[in-house]
């Protein structure tokens, strides 16, 4: 991740403080986190009902930055090695995932995703996006300005990849 300095909060006026605008940050990303996990278990469980959102999350991170091993992928996920082992077993007996040699250093081993595995991501992708654009529908005009700026802050922060747009498909999760 990026180190950057830490730049607290701006109070709201005069009487808020600090730490009560971070607070009211936090809840309302909180709120809409809640919001959108629900709106992502919906778009999964019309595309595979066998899938938790935890190996759909190996899907997205396999797809969105590529072919790699165990370790790295574990890191990506924030789960120990053996733990992303077994999700990649379990996704591999399904036929969404790949394991193969690495051309460049034959003892380890490079997990991708299947055909199967990019049209899981594909398709539910696809259902999250058409819910969110009738969420985003219902908002204030005005407001969605402010979002866009906001959620593009917020993901650099978490240093997630930027998506390029509905043409490029790197949405996903």
């Amino acid at each position: 991740m990026r180190e950057r300095p830490p730049s607290p909060a701006q109070p709201s006026g005069p009487s808020g403080s600090r730490g009560e605008v971070a607070d009211e940050v936090v809840t309302a990303v909180l709120t809409a986190s809640r919001l959108l996990v629900a709106v992502s278990a919906r778009s999964l469980a019309s595309v595979e009902e066998s899938l938790t959102l935890a190996q759909f999350r190996m899907l997205v991170v396999l797809s969105t930055r590529g072919a790699m091993n165990i370790s790295r992928l574990g890191a990506h996920l924030d789960v120990i090695p053996s733990t992303a082992l077994r999700m990649v077993e379990r996704l591999t007996s399904a036929g969404m995932l790949d394991r193969r040699p690495n051309e460049l250093n034959r003892r380890e081993i490079l997990i991708s995703l299947t055909e199967e595995g990019r049209h899981v991501v594909d398709e539910a992708t696809e259902r999250r996006r058409a819910e969110i654009a009738r969420i985003v529908g219902a908002m204030p005009t005005a407001q969605r300005a402010g979002l866009v700026e906001a959620l593009h802050a917020f993901s650099e922060a978490g240093d997630e990849p930027p998506v390029q747009g509905r043409a490029e498909q790197s949405v996903y999760w």
